[in-house]
């Protein structure tokens, strides 16, 4: 296997790398965490599925815009945990007393619409293991 980079800067740059992709016969893309990712979810969910490469994301939101599969921790959570230790600080706490938190919860969803689009069997295996299954 090997592993690729296609950076962007700007969602302009979207196109160029999808066509670098299939020039070089991807098999499959991962899109990782970031804000800017995930601003432009709808839009990179639709260009790995008008390609055909099968896309896994970091955010389950990308697959309710029409991504393949996610697995990660719910954004919420880390909304709500960088609440919880804002609140500790607004009350006094020391920002070096606060500790740095790791996910404990992490969730499957896959868009069997997606997957049928592709032309993907999914493994039951994976398919009981989903925490949600987007039909």
């Amino acid at each position: 296997m090997e592993l690729v980079r296609y950076p962007v800067k700007t969602a302009e740059d979207f196109a160029p790398a999808f066509k670098q992709m299939v020039d070089r016969q991807s098999d499959a893309l991962y899109i990782a965490a970031s804000s800017f990712a995930n601003q432009h979810r709808g839009k990179l969910a639709e260009l790995a599925l008008a390609h055909r490469l099968p896309a896994m994301y970091a955010f389950r939101e990308f697959v309710d815009a029409g991504g393949l599969i996610a697995y990660g921790a719910p954004v919420q959570d880390g909304f709500r945990r960088a609440a919880y230790q804002v609140s500790k600080i607004l009350q006094g706490a020391s920002p070096a007393d606060v500790p740095v938190e790791q996910p404990t919860r992490f969730e499957l969803v896959l868009n069997m619409k997606t997957a049928n689009a592709l032309g993907l069997k999914i493994p039951a295996s994976l398919l009981v293991q989903a925490d949600e299954i987007i039909e």
